[in-house]
């Protein structure tokens, strides 16, 4: 093993008080205001929560009350959004939005999607956060918002505020201090000392202030970080639906292109080599009537019907598991489909690909850049095409992605249609948990990227 450098071993230098200080000074204003503002956005709530989950709960035995109970799932919903929308102000880091549908795929039907608020614990926590929980802590928040604000700033502007306030004996509560401490005030006038201690706790209450105000937003986030943020087990709802929906387009998928690949052996090797029978039972007939030219020109139809049959099966066969895909790898499966197509195409193919991408997705590319490059040359009108695939690194813990792009010169146009290919082709793209993309303005050209995750290797 080698030793690591001095630069490595190197602790974070500490950040000095004065630094820290002034990043919290930085955040105050912005958590003045959101502690403000909260306070009156959980007065409305609670108000509001209140009345309607009551009045619903009291109705439940008619059937108007379950509905103003999920209404008020809703609005409670968006109390909460509200909450975590105005904690940006405090310069906490962002709360993730949790799973607001957590039932099965097949869960469908009025009734269930009516009562899924009810079913979610997400719906019942915003309303308890905006019904109780919110409307105590912004309460106290709120208190100790306006002490801070009003001492801090009223008592170091107090020397110019207070010339404006009437003098009375019932109000020169500095002639009190003095007559209470004469040792401390001796020969300081009433006005010197209301001025000198509202300027001390100016001071005091200022300089606490970012840690008085920040503990407090502080307390609100994580609040809303237990009560409004996303859980785990949603992020494990959310990857199982995208599986599901993963799993379905590729089930629709596969039964396109079955259909697809009957259809073809029907209208192609299948006529062929019913031709071909039908020529063999002539052949048999004529070499038994003595005609032997004739059987000779039989049979020379009949092996060109068997050569075009044998040349649509190869075709076929090598769109769903391409010989040269399994011994050569994608790279270079991919620039035979370049080279053997009537275009000018122009290939920028990554031969790290062969490595990073597993079977199936290599297969899934091999048929999708095959089945482009085919409607380019029948649909399209290009001349040119060109063709492009290179491995993306994704930012933090996601996997690697493979882009594919096709783009040719053509005439443009292309869309998604229903049981149409591109349609086929996203479904299959989808199946892998990726993103397809078609650019098609009329007049060309006709851009179209297969952008697929890769599994990270172990």
């Amino acid at each position: 093993m080698t030793a690591m450098t001095t630069d490595e071993t190197r602790a974070p230098a500490p950040v000095g008080f004065w630094a820290s200080y002034g990043a919290a000074w930085k955040r105050t204003p912005g958590s003045a205001v959101y502690l403000l503002a909260v306070f009156a956005l959980a007065m409305v709530s609670l108000s509001v929560l209140a009345s309607l989950f009551w009045t619903g709960v009291g109705l439940l035995i008619l059937v108007i009350g379950l509905p103003l109970v999920i209404l008020t799932l809703y609005i409670a919903r968006g109390f909460g959004v509200a909450d975590r929308f105005m904690l940006w102000l405090t310069g906490l880091p962002t709360i993730d939005e949790p799973e607001w549908n957590r039932d099965k795929p097949e869960a469908t039907g009025f009734w269930m999607t009516l009562t899924r608020p009810a079913r979610n614990a997400h719906y019942w926590l915003y309303l308890v956060h905006g019904m109780v929980v919110s409307p105590v802590l912004s309460t106290i928040s709120f208190v100790l918002t306006t002490v801070w604000l009003s001492v801090g700033l009223g008592g170091l502007t107090y020397w110019f505020w207070g010339l404006f306030i009437p003098r009375d004996r019932g109000s020169d509560w500095g002639r009190y201090v003095i007559d209470a401490v004469p040792w401390l005030f001796d020969g300081w006038s009433s006005w010197a000392v209301e001025v000198v201690l509202y300027l001390a706790a100016g001071v005091v209450f200022t300089f606490t202030m970012p840690w008085v105000l920040g503990g407090l937003a502080r307390a609100h986030h994580a609040v809303a970080r237990g009560m409004l943020g996303r859980w785990r087990s949603d992020d494990l709802v959310a990857e199982v639906r995208a599986e599901a929906a993963a799993r379905g387009a590729v089930v629709r998928a596969e039964d396109v292109a079955l259909r697809r690949l009957e259809r073809d052996i029907h209208d192609g090797p299948q006529q062929r080599l019913v031709r071909l029978q039908m020529d063999l039972a002539a052949l048999e007939r004529r070499a038994e009537a003595g005609d032997g030219d004739a059987a000779a020109e039989l049979a020379r139809e009949a092996r060109g019907h068997a050569k075009a049959a044998l040349d649509e099966l190869r075709a076929l066969s090598s769109g769903v598991a391409p010989p040269l895909l399994q011994d050569r790898g994608l790279a270079a499966a991919l620039a035979a489909i370049a080279a053997s197509t009537p275009l000018a195409v122009h290939t920028d193919i990554d031969p790290a690909v062969d490595d990073a991408a597993e079977s199936e997705v290599a297969r899934t590319v091999y048929f999708i850049v095959a089945e482009l490059l085919t409607n380019a040359v029948k649909h399209s009108g290009a001349t040119a095409a060109t063709l492009k695939a290179a491995l993306r690194p994704v930012a933090g813990s996601a996997p690697m992605t493979l882009d594919v792009w096709v783009v040719d010169n053509g005439r443009g146009g292309a869309v998604f249609a229903a049981g149409h290919g591109l349609d086929g082709l996203r479904e299959r793209v989808a199946g892998l948990r990726g993103q397809f993309v078609v650019t098609s303005p009329a007049g060309g050209p006709t851009s179209v990227g297969a952008h697929i995750p890769l599994v990270t290797p172990a």
